[in-house]
């Protein structure tokens, strides 16, 4: 058995020492980086050669990758690395590592041309300037074999307690059984469509009802599939700490279920949350964990994978033994990990973490998606950019001169941005040119002061550049699946534009994502229709839908359509005394725990506000707009077993999904809205381009989404077999035939009977 290893990662394994140390960065944006290389390729002669695969074995090792390029007639194998800033400030272990690969190249290319010897060459390009700087060095062929066996010997032992952790794991996993005594009812078809995606390099979507068990359903076929399909790594991703939980409890069940299995699993936590520093910069003149970072490396390293389970808090007690950044430590073992656990953006942000490891190295990867139908709004999430007037005056006034000039350029190009003074709020079909001129030099001015202030503790103006980044990569991009626009807000000064790049349909940047993995599962109890999420995750054509059927009878959930209510716009004042009658009139005949759902927080409180007015013994509670963390749990422990609670909620927040409440803790949901997104400047351009790019602009903006937060609401209702519930649904539109083909099959839809105003 070989082991392999791409050449940047055997030298970051063998090459890096010293402190951990981001000074010199922002790096090139990777549009930029592209670019920078191919200016310098194009620059160069006839016959020279671009991408060179190459690759070399070393006992039981096997290392590739691609050079950058060689000109055969001066015989100079070329390492092109883009950079912003002094070059003098690059710190040392980054020039040593740049080496080690340049080195391990030119020996792969003296073996593989029977070169006698080379020139080896460190390219570096200054995006802002265009200019290079090049170093040389000359080295014969028995110099560089001695590198290259020295880097692999110092490699080869990690390498073979490698393949003996993959050989154990993937002996353990063949012969892995089901860590319950049986399936639940939904549960075994979950997993097969599960196991067949992942044997047969596909791209999944399940809608699966709750309470099946959808986190054990998907983590073990997809375990059990590892050996035979010879996938590397498991990514779970989540969109909240509760789904990420789930993953890792069930995560435990399984490896408890047999002592054979050593399974590395790994949680990823954001930088804000890991950082045991954060007044202190990344390098080791300001923060300690960051010094001698990499000296401590492989102690660190050790210590965590022979524990194996590598969460949260387990893996901040390691990297603080050890004196290292437990952020930055996470990231080094995501490397060796066998399930990664982590946020979607960890693999679908445009900076993906875990997706540039997947192309430097050659993994063969198997997704989870967990809730998989918060990607549509979270992708767009990942891929808008704004800026406001605020940051730019703050970072302004921590500016330099020249810096302050080229933001004062800046804020000038800003206020001859077009905006709709009616409506405020404007779309252009493209990103002004004089605007997009100003800010990429403003940009620059700040990445050349930010280089050449090393020691300049974070501030507004890093802030600002880092927005002003993230705008500049998505204009990269830019395209019909997304806009620019112009919203006119109030500030303190008056009426400010804020201008924005806003994403509407994802699925040009996530469709890379799932071709880079070998299989996906995306699961949730809300994924219908299928084409909605094809269309807008760009899922690959050959993608699989299944409809895992409920565990659940129709006996269980009275599902009740009021539709003598309308909670449109037009209509809320009317409907505020009959929806407050009728939760009185249904509290009154069958008391216990209710959820109340709302468009908004000013209808949820006009409607308590009349409930409590005419019934002031009812227990009435209400969920509060920007809800600490605190009080979320509070208004959630309000629902006991046995208990009285009426708890009046926004569709569509903390509430509405995510929330475990079985038996008599939940016994019914009122819900007072299809859950239709606010009609507004922006979404009625989002219904535009979804109209023009699938033909479905009002079902796809409005519809689909708004009817997906009904069901996921109700979901809250019934989690067991064995629970008892009613949902009322209130509103007339409830009962039109394009609604109810979106409800569960299981639900057996009733009218009832027609609300009344009186005695609110």
């Amino acid at each position: 058995m070989q082991y392999t290893v791409a050449v940047r990662a055997l030298c970051e394994f063998t090459a890096k020492a010293g402190d951990l140390d981001l000074r010199f960065t922002p790096s090139p944006t990777a549009q930029e980086g592209i670019a920078g290389h191919a200016t310098v390729t194009a620059s160069r002669g006839a016959g020279y050669e671009r991408e060179l695969s190459l690759e070399g074995r070393f006992e039981d090792l096997r290392v590739r990758g691609r050079a950058d390029g060689y000109d055969a007639l001066r015989n100079r194998l070329e390492e092109i690395k883009t950079h912003r800033g002094d070059l003098a400030r690059q710190p040392a272990n980054h020039r040593h590592l740049h080496w080690a690969q340049a080195r391990v190249y030119g020996w792969l290319l003296c073996e593989a041309r029977d070169l006698p010897q080379i020139t080896l060459a460190l390219v570096y390009f200054d995006i802002a300037t265009q200019k290079e700087t090049v170093l040389e060095e000359v080295q014969d062929r028995a110099s560089l074999r001695a590198f290259f066996e020295t880097q692999c010997g110092l490699f080869l032992a990690w390498a073979r307690q490698e393949m003996a952790h993959r050989r154990d794991r993937d002996a353990a996993l063949s012969a892995l059984g089901f860590p319950h005594p049986q399936f639940r009812e939904g549960q075994r078809e979950l997993a097969e469509s599960a196991y067949k995606a992942a044997a047969q390099g596909r791209c999944l979507l399940a809608q699966a009802p709750t309470g099946i068990g959808k986190t054990v359903g998907t983590l073990f076929p997809v375990l059990k599939a590892c050996p035979g399909r010879e996938i590397d790594k498991l990514f779970f991703l989540a969109a909240k700490t509760p789904g990420r939980q789930l993953a890792l409890d069930a995560l435990e069940v399984i490896v408890a279920a047999d002592p054979r299995l050593r399974l590395r699993t790994l949680e990823l936590t954001a930088r804000d949350k890991a950082c045991e520093h954060p007044d202190k910069a990344c390098h080791g003149e300001s923060c300690p964990l960051a010094r001698g970072f990499y000296d401590r490396l492989p102690a660190a390293r050790a210590e965590a994978l022979a524990a194996g389970g590598m969460e949260g808090t387990a893996l901040r007690a390691v990297a603080l033994r050890h004196q290292v950044c437990p952020y930055y430590l996470s990231q080094e073992l995501a490397r060796w990990a066998d399930v990664v656990v982590g946020d979607y953006n960890y693999f679908f942000d445009g900076n993906a973490m875990l997706q540039a490891f997947v192309a430097d190295n050659g993994w063969r990867v198997a997704v989870l998606v967990d809730e998989a139908h918060n990607l549509v709004d979270r992708g767009r999430q990942m891929y808008t950019a704004e800026l406001a007037l605020p940051a730019l005056r703050a970072a302004r006034t921590a500016a330099p001169a020249p810096v302050r000039r080229a933001l004062d350029r800046l804020r000038r190009a800003w206020g001859e941005l077009p905006t709709d003074a009616g409506a405020g709020y404007a779309v252009l079909e493209e990103i002004p040119g004089g605007w997009l001129n100003a800010l990429q030099k403003a940009s620059a001015a700040m990445a050349d002061h930010l280089n050449q202030s090393p020691h300049e503790p974070p501030g507004a103006l890093q802030q600002f550049h880092f927005e002003v980044l993230a705008m500049l990569r998505l204009a990269e991009a830019f395209g019909d699946h997304s806009v620019f626009d112009v919203t006119v807000r109030p500030g303190l000064r008056g009426p400010e534009a804020v201008p924005c790049i806003r994403n509407l349909i994802p699925a040009p940047f996530l469709r890379p994502r799932f071709e880079a993995a070998h299989a996906a599962v995306l699961f949730s109890a809300t994924l219908s229709p299928a084409g909605f999420y094809r269309d807008t995750l760009g899922l690959p054509d050959d993608a699989v839908w299944v409809d895992v059927a409920s565990p659940f009878r129709a006996e269980q959930l009275s599902v009740q359509v009021v539709r003598n209510i309308s909670t449109r716009w037009a209509d809320r004042d009317r409907s505020l005394a009959p929806i407050a009658q009728l939760i009185a009139r249904h509290y009154d005949r069958q008391p216990g725990n209710y959820l109340a759902f709302f468009s908004s927080f000013d209808y949820l409180q006009r409607v308590a506000a009349l409930l409590r007015e005419g019934h002031p013994a009812l227990p009435v509670f209400e969920q509060s707009p920007a809800m600490p963390e605190a009080q979320r749990r509070e208004f959630i422990g309000r629902f006991v077993p046995g208990g009285r609670a009426i708890g009046f909620a926004v569709l569509g927040g903390s509430f509405g999904e995510g929330i475990d409440l079985p038996g008599d803790r939940l016994v019914g949901a009122f819900i007072a809205t299809l859950g239709l997104p606010q009609v507004n400047p922006v979404n009625e351009e989002m219904r535009r381009r979804m109209g023009r790019a699938f033909g479905a602009g009002y079902d796809y903006t409005y519809l689909y989404p708004g009817i997906r937060k009904v069901v996921q609401a109700a979901g809250r209702v019934i989690r067991t077999r064995e629970d008892r519930g009613t949902v009322v649904l209130i509103d007339d539109r409830f009962d039109r035939p394009e609604v109810r083909a979106l409800l569960p099959g299981w639900w057996r839809v009733q009218l009832a009977p027609p609300a009344r105003a009186s005695g609110a």
